[in-house]
């Protein structure tokens, strides 16, 4: 099991000394980097960091670290985030019907292999509540209706939950509603979804559909976050899997939904170790 540590992450405009300013400050406080990453990106001029802290290599707490890091984060104009490995994400999972990645996260939440706060499963239809019920986990129905006001009121209720819950990442696995833009914007950077296809390619409802009409040889899936822009979101990740003449509508759903679950599995593992800086529409992925 890895060691408690402090994650640095930092994003800044570029410039000459900044990885000795970051690096220099730590070593003054004794910090162990365990392990640095950083990129400078020249269309952007910005630069980002990542940079893990052995927590006993430090002689204080991590709110000792943040006020001791807020005079050189001010010098260099650092939007920066410090988080302890000791304390998990509070996540809630939103699923609509399908539920293969709904399965597969529960699954390493339940063996550990992605350590995170599960507080709540969040669906618009009850088929989910057994199985979700039986790991343990509050399941919520909340149907979501097609008129505006319904719509409204369920997701009042959404957010609600996710505000008493204190629910610092929220996990669309293939939870079929276009989230509210002001949802979108109050968790924006935090709000993580899986697209059944290759985006750009087929953004919508049925990418599926798209890609056997338009005899693609690839099908892929994209986890991206989520902004009030239907499927624009900044990628986190993407896979593919070959397929061929011979194959199906029904195939190519088959085949998609093995790399959905993957995709967005390891999507969420970098978030939750903070691998993940957003720059601009785009991402930066330390893996």
């Amino acid at each position: 099991m890895q060691s408690r540590h402090y994650v640095l992450t930092v994003s800044c405009p570029d410039g000459v000394g900044l990885v000795a300013a970051v690096s220099g400050l730590l070593a003054s406080w004794g910090g162990w980097l365990t392990e640095v990453s950083n990129h400078s990106d020249p269309d952007t001029k910005r630069f980002f960091m990542r940079n893990e802290i052995a927590a006993e290599s430090l002689p204080f707490g991590i709110e000792e670290f943040r006020q001791g890091f807020v005079p050189l984060a001010r010098r260099h104009d650092m939007d920066f985030a410090i988080r302890d490995s000791g304390t998990p994400r509070r996540v809630v999972v939103f699923v609509s019907r399908q539920d293969h990645c709904l399965v597969d996260l529960l699954h390493r939440w339940r063996t550990g292999e992605l350590r995170f706060d599960l507080r709540a499963v969040v669906s618009n239809h009850p088929d989910t509540r057994a199985y979700v019920e039986h790991h343990g986990v509050a399941f919520h129905h909340i149907p979501v209706p097609a008129d505006d006001m319904g719509r409204a009121e369920a997701f009042a209720r959404i957010e609600r939950l996710l505000a008493a819950e204190a629910t610092e990442l929220v996990v669309l696995a293939r939870y079929m509603q276009v989230l509210p833009p002001l949802l979108c914007e109050r968790y924006a950077g935090r709000i993580l979804n899986i697209h059944h296809s290759f985006l750009p390619s087929f953004a919508g409802g049925q990418p599926y559909r798209q890609a056997f009409e338009r005899g693609v040889k690839l099908i892929g899936a994209t986890s991206h976050f989520v902004t009030p822009h239907l499927d624009e979101g900044p990628i986190i990740e993407q896979d593919v899997i070959r397929v061929d003449h011979g194959d199906t509508v029904e195939d190519m759903i088959r085949l998609g939904r093995d790399v959905e679950k993957t995709v967005l599995a390891r999507a969420l593992r970098y978030v939750l170790q903070d691998r993940v800086l957003v720059n601009g529409n785009r991402t930066v992925v330390f893996r």
